[in-house]
């Protein structure tokens, strides 16, 4: 085996590496994991179920207030027709988040899981973020092992990595002090992979954050990794700050370069050497840039993202047909593939 990145090396990296090599030795690792030059990519939905929360992200311009005259919960018969729609695409998998609601319970998201799991068993829901779960565990009165089990009997199958930002709680504190520390979202995740429930990990940069928090979060995942091996995939934004108060609090806040997201994704494609998967950003970074994460590591194209409206919110708006992301692959000379949400090949394009 390898001999593993250590936290000096990767620091030195992403402050001193040349991007052409840095490039290249991400490439070389990604070949090794993925030796047949296929890069993958979901046909799925967002679904964000609700705007409503509480927890008021200085980062986020998704969110609103109950009062609020946009302030939404979907009923079942506007979930079903999304999902309808998506089916009419060959679409697999629903991405189900929300805000966090101060008033659903339990029993309302397992009316909700039960309902599309047994209206459309085709679907894979991967769905509700450690914050999702936590709160409904606070508001029900239960455990967190008990949310997680009384869903998955229901039918959800898997839990995005959304809510962990960077896992360092002094940058919390400042962009999403209500949210939980880091600790406990590393522990939900742990929860979960215990119950036999997969999911990703994520990281937004891009805010108050140092080279050392990014590293930390990268050990942080890679050590929750070895203990469980729960985690697919690892997803890694910029943070688009427009519409947030964040934004407006620090107003001279550098925008991430596409130079800055190529450096940390080859970065992470190297520390993390147990997470199987890296996906690129293109919902953030663009096409082009979407294209070229995969000459620094990436191996998935993520999502052809039938909807999203979280991170439009804040002023990213690309979008990316299946065609698309067939020819940027091929492009590249790698082979196109859709899969399902557990990496597996469901298409391959020659």
């Amino acid at each position: 085996m390898q001999k593993r990145l250590t936290k000096e090396e990767a620091l030195d990296l992403i402050k001193n590496a040349d991007l052409k090599e840095l490039g290249k030795m991400a490439s070389a690792r990604k070949k090794e994991l993925h030796p047949k030059g296929i890069t993958t990519f979901v046909v799925d939905r967002n679904i964000n179920y609700t705007n409503i929360c509480w927890v008021d992200c200085k980062f986020c311009a998704f969110y609103r207030h109950e009062k609020d005259a946009d302030a939404y919960v979907l009923t079942f018969d506007e979930i079903d027709a999304k999902i309808d729609e998506l089916l009419e695409i060959g679409g697999t998998q629903i991405l189900f988040q929300g805000g966090v609601h101060p008033k659903l319970k339990i029993e309302w998201y397992e009316d909700l899981v039960e309902h599309i799991h047994t209206k459309y068993p085709e679907i894979t829901i991967h769905g509700f973020s450690s914050i999702e779960i936590d709160f409904i565990a606070k508001v029900s009165r239960i455990s967190v092992e008990e949310v997680l089990e009384r869903l998955k009997v229901k039918g959800l199958a898997s839990i995005p990595g959304a809510g962990a930002e960077i896992l360092s709680d002094k940058v919390r504190d400042i962009i999403a002090p209500k949210k939980i520390d880091s600790e406990v979202w590393i522990d939900i995740h742990r929860k979960a992979h215990k119950l036999g429930i997969m999911s990703t990990a994520t990281m937004m940069y891009g805010t108050v954050e140092s080279d050392e928090d990014i590293i930390d979060h990268f050990e942080m995942v890679r050590k929750l990794q070895d203990e469980t091996g729960g985690f697919r995939a690892f997803i890694m934004w910029s943070f688009q700050g427009q519409n947030t108060e964040l934004l407006r609090l620090i107003p001279d806040m550098d925008k991430p370069s596409s130079n800055r997201y190529l450096r940390l994704l080859a970065v992470a494609r190297l520390y993390l050497d147990n997470v199987p998967n890296i996906q690129s950003s293109w919902v953030t970074q663009g096409a082009y840039i979407g294209q070229m994460a995969l000459r620094f590591g990436a191996n998935d194209l993520g999502s052809t993202m039938m909807e999203e409206n979280v991170v439009s919110s804040a002023g990213a708006a690309y979008s990316m047909a299946k065609e698309e992301m067939v020819a940027l692959i091929k492009d590249i000379g790698e082979i196109p593939a859709v899969r399902n949400t557990a990496y597996e090949t469901l298409e391959k394009f020659a």
